[in-house]
């Protein structure tokens, strides 16, 4: 594609401005009547007929006005828009309520998600900060019924294992107590290889339990996010683009299916840093689901700590220097909180 003039840049720039804000078709006598450009309707026509034979606009019907295309707001995004941030006011206002939460990562979790949706407007997504080293932290044993016990064990990071395990004979909740504090002590911050060393008889109720604090260690390896929150669903089906359609409906089922999201986190943001801001717009040719779409994500945490991913989606003509801003903000607010966590 050939370099934009800076008239073109400037009339690309209004066009995706007023699309954003009406999500109707632009048309040339638009622009001139409310930015009172010292331009005619017929230059701004033949411009926006030159964006659009270059790719960063479509036009819809013939007789209509012109709409951005994924160029036009890869072009915006990386070339024109100015950094933004936060109000501080804003800022000011989210860091108290972080602050004055309990030092609970499920209640931060479930803050990020609700904060990044309502100054966004868009759906949120945040996963739990993960070790990429998964190692014990607290093991807990409740017995349920007969043979059964409910085994309940926490990793660095927050992640939170639970099953129900079966064993040979039903023993006491003394007993359960017992087997979970001997474990809490001989396991204490060790990976999946170092438990697996453990040397010492058990018994029978005892292997059953350290055979699974090992497979689910050993799984929690392999996974490449902790548990996800999402939030400001609705946020997304409101806008007109999505209401008579499915395209939504696919985009947020790719947030909800967990193989889905992984792959896309895999490939994205989390081969990548943490001080960086990363947007898709459309898909990019890979997600299918998201050609409608544009998503903002972001890595938070620290890689020699524990990392987690968080992000908004929205419509692609979503307000990209507000949703970088927001997301980059929460992003380094997380970072720190895991910093003193850990």
């Amino acid at each position: 594609m050939q370099e934009l003039t800076d008239r073109q840049k400037n009339i690309l720039t209004l066009v995706i401005h007023e699309y954003n804000r009406s999500a109707e078709p632009v048309g040339s006598g638009h622009i001139v009547e409310n930015y009172h450009l010292d331009l005619s309707s017929a230059t701004v026509r033949n411009e926006l007929a030159e964006l659009t034979e270059q790719g960063y606009l479509r036009q819809p019907h013939t007789s209509a006005g012109r709409v951005p295309t994924e160029e036009g707001y890869r072009y915006f995004v990386g070339r024109l828009m100015r950094d933004t941030n936060l109000p501080e006011d804003t800022r000011r206002t989210i860091s108290h309520q972080f602050y004055q939460m309990p030092n609970d990562i499920h209640q931060w979790m479930k803050l990020a998600a609700s904060v990044l949706a309502s100054q966004s407007k868009g759906a949120s997504l945040v996963t739990a900060p993960h070790s990429h080293q998964a190692r014990f932290k607290h093991l807990e044993l409740v017995s349920t019924h007969g043979r059964q016990l409910l085994a309940v064990m926490v990793v660095d990071g927050g992640d939170i294992h639970q099953t129900l395990l079966t064993l040979e004979e039903p023993i006491s909740q003394e007993q359960l107590s017992n087997i979970a504090a001997k474990f809490n002590q001989l396991c204490q911050g060790k990976d999946f290889k170092a438990i697996g060393e453990v040397s010492g008889a058990f018994s029978a109720a005892e292997q059953v339990t350290f055979n699974w604090i090992v497979n689910t260690l050993t799984h929690a390896d392999t996974m490449l996010s902790g548990e996800v929150y999402l939030d400001g669903i609705t946020n997304v089906l409101s806008e007109p683009e999505f209401a008579d359609s499915g395209e939504a409906r696919r985009a947020l089922h790719l947030l909800e299916e967990r193989s889905m999201l992984q792959d896309l986190l895999s490939r994205t943001v989390l081969t990548t840093n943490t001080s960086g801001v990363q947007v898709l717009i459309g898909g990019e040719g890979t997600w299918d689901e998201l050609r409608d779409c544009s998503i903002v994500l972001a890595r938070y945490g620290s890689p020699e700590q524990a990392t987690g991913t968080l992000g908004v989606l929205g419509p692609m003509r979503m307000s990209y220097g507000l949703s970088i801003s927001v997301v980059r903000f929460i992003s380094t607010l997380l970072s720190d909180l895991v910093a003193e966590q850990w």
